[in-house]
């Protein structure tokens, strides 16, 4: 294994990490836009209103896309292992 392999290795790495993690971190940016939104227009400056609704959104939001994360966590180790097992 080269260096461009390893390089091919890491890029492939950090474009499904973006692939899993960016759903998720897409809609706790929304909602918590939504809340910060919500408590400006309203005043009500609660600390418990902007963690309550964020951790709603991402347990829902991970029920939703968790078949969609174990595969491609699943295509990305196929990946690897086929990687590997052509190396020997």
């Amino acid at each position: 294994m080269n260096g461009a392999d390893v390089i091919d290795v890491a890029r492939d790495g950090l474009w499904v990490i973006i692939m899993v993690a960016g759903p998720i971190m897409l809609i706790a940016l929304v909602v918590g836009l939504v809340v910060s939104l919500f408590q400006a227009l309203t005043q009500i400056q609660e600390m418990t209103l902007t963690f309550v609704p964020k951790i709603i959104a991402i347990f829902f939001s991970l029920l939703i896309f968790l078949p969609y994360m174990g595969d491609t966590l699943g295509e990305f180790m196929q990946r690897l292992a086929d990687r590997i097992v052509g190396l020997v």
